[in-house]
């Protein structure tokens, strides 16, 4: 799917760290975590119990997320509730 909300994110933005802060604040553990590729902010997934990742884009907009691993290679649009094709 092509996203038009790409127009504000670069999508080689990587994770500066591998810990969700906020689930590490509240000692609770993640399953995986995610990098918003608008500002680098690292939260955990839909499958953790907190989903900071997903807070983040409610709190401020910014929807679109990858891996915050380099192991996987994929975009996602809260948005638009959808893959995205970054080429």
């Amino acid at each position: 799917m092509r996203c038009s909300h790409m127009e504000h994110v670069d999508p080689h933005l990587a994770a500066e760290t591998q810990v969700c802060k906020e689930c590490a604040e509240l000692g609770d553990a993640w399953v995986q975590l995610r990098v918003c590729k608008t500002c680098g902010h690292v939260g955990c997934c839909d499958s953790s119990k907190n989903r900071h990742a997903r807070a983040h884009f409610h709190e401020t907009g910014h929807s679109v997320i990858g891996p915050a691993s380099g192991a996987q290679d994929w975009l996602w649009c809260y948005e638009d509730d959808d893959y995205i094709d970054a080429g």
